[in-house]
This record gives C-alpha cells, structure tokens and sequence, in this order.
C-alpha cells in the first residue's frame, strides 16, 4: 500500500468517517491518508503529493470523487472509491461498495480502465449534472442534514412551486427542442445515486452523454416517472426526450446547477464537452 492515498471527506455520511478510518488502520500498517477539511485541502494534497502515488482513493459522494477525479484527468493515476455520500450514484456505477476488504483486494489487483468524462463551461462531471428542477432541488437539500428521506421530502416541495426553465439550443439541429422544461440533465452514467435511473441507456465509455429533456408532467404521471426511473424504464415518451451527444451548446434561464449533486452557479451560454477515455477507475 506504498503507492496509494486515501482522501477522507469527513462531512460525509453524517460524519461518520472513523468507523472507516480505525478498520483501515487495523488492515493497513501506517496508511497513507488525510482528513480533508475542504475542497482546497484535497486540491493541495494530490498537487503536493502526486508523484508519491499511483492510486488515489476517495472516500465520501460523488461531490468528494468528483474533487479527486479532477486532479487525475489525462494522467495514468489511478481514481478508486469507498462511497461514503448520500447518494453515492457514481461508486454504485463503476463496482465500489461499502467493503474495505473488497476494495484493498482491489487495490493489490492495481487493475485499471478508462472511462469519459465530461465539462460543463471546463468545470469536470464524472456522473450525472444538472439544472432546473434538481438544480434547485440541490440547493435546497444543501440546507438540510442529507440523506435520502429529506431529498424525496425537498423534491416533492419544490415540484408543486417550480416554474419550468427556458432551454435555447445555439446549433440548429436541436433548434427542434427549444422550450420549456422541468429540468435538463446531462448523464455520463445512468443514475444520479439512490438506484434512482435518469438515464437506463448511458454508458460511461462510449464517447457521449445523455442529455435528457424533462418537460414539467401533471402530477398523476409523478408515479409512472417515479416507478419508471427506480425500475431503468425511462424512455422517450410525451415528457421526456433523451439526446446522446459528444458536444452541445445552449442558453438557459437560471444559473442554478448542481455537478455531480453539488450546487454550482453556472452562467449561459453553457457549452457540454465530452472527454473520452480520460480518467483511469481501478476495476
């Protein structure tokens, strides 16, 4: 365990990081690690310490991967995770789960592969970002302790007050699609986290992303969606539209996004860029 770092974000899963911390020190003879107190604390770690490691683990959601992911794009580092987030979409996506003798298995194998990621205005996504609904839905749950039963109750208040978002496309073979929706994702793998599918069909290795078109729906078809996106059986039908894409750019009429379940402002226009084939995950 001489090239491998592990990064631990301690605000996630209710803060509760040292059950985690003291099984690795119990497995692992003096492991490499820090306790990140902020995204700058990871930044300078990974800057200072690049050349000590070949694989870097993140240990938190998909916000804390995305953290680590960025700093290891286009380079032969490689990214493994133990998830420790509300959602933790991403880490359900590429194999990672909560067993740490798993992942040191893992570790030891030092087996790789890469997968795309993707930009929004050069800020990186690895999983599923956003704006509309769930962009507001984000900033909204920010304010609350997480977890997966206030992001249903958030939703569901925000759902009933939301007015749809104006999406403008700048090239004109998807002038088509202007208009008014619910809300815009954009999906480099199918799940925002919570087994919740927004996209049954993406794939993290096939050069594009989905992004999906979600018109404002009457709430009686609020249990056909819900059933549909829990059971990966949504589809193109009447108030959702899916286009896969390596590169597209629109105007749209809010800045509130969320990248990877992280609140971010984000001013139009907006340009989506794929990056195939640029972060190595160990398998």
């Amino acid at each position: 365990m001489e090239k491998v770092a592990f990064i631990i974000n301690p605000f996630s899963a209710k803060k509760n990081y040292q059950p985690f911390l003291a099984s690795l020190k119990k497995k692992v003879q003096n492991p490499y690690y820090i306790i990140s107190e902020s995204i700058e604390d990871t930044q300078q770690y990974i800057l200072n310490h690049f050349d000590e490691f070949d694989i870097f683990v993140a240990i938190g959601g998909d916000g804390t991967i995305s953290t680590v992911a960025k700093h290891l794009i286009n380079t032969e580092k490689i990214l493994a995770i133990f998830p420790a987030g509300s959602g933790n979409g991403f880490s359900n996506e590429t194999n990672f789960h909560k067993n740490l003798d798993e992942l040191l298995e893992k570790i030891k194998g030092k087996k790789s592969r890469k997968i795309d990621t993707f930009t929004v205005n050069d800020k990186l996504s690895i999983n599923v970002s956003g704006t509309g609904f769930d962009g507001k839905v984000v900033k909204e749950f920010e304010k609350t302790e997480r977890g997966f039963k206030n992001y249903i109750k958030v939703s569901i208040q925000t759902f009933f007050n939301y007015k749809p978002i104006k999406v403008k496309f700048l090239d004109e073979n998807y002038r088509q699609y202007n208009g008014k929706y619910l809300m815009l994702n954009i999906a480099n793998t199918r799940q925002f986290g919570n087994n919740a599918y927004i996209a049954p069909k993406a794939s993290k290795s096939d050069g594009l992303v989905d992004l999906v078109l979600v018109k404002k729906f009457p709430i009686t078809y609020s249990p056909f969606f819900a059933f549909r996106m829990f059971t990966k059986r949504l589809k193109d039908d009447d108030y959702v539209t899916y286009l896969p894409v390596s590169e597209i750019e629109f105007k749209v009429s809010t800045k509130n996004w969320h990248l990877d379940g992280e609140f971010n402002k984000i001013k139009s226009p907006v340009h989506v860029k794929v990056l195939p084939k640029s972060l190595k995950i160990l398998i």
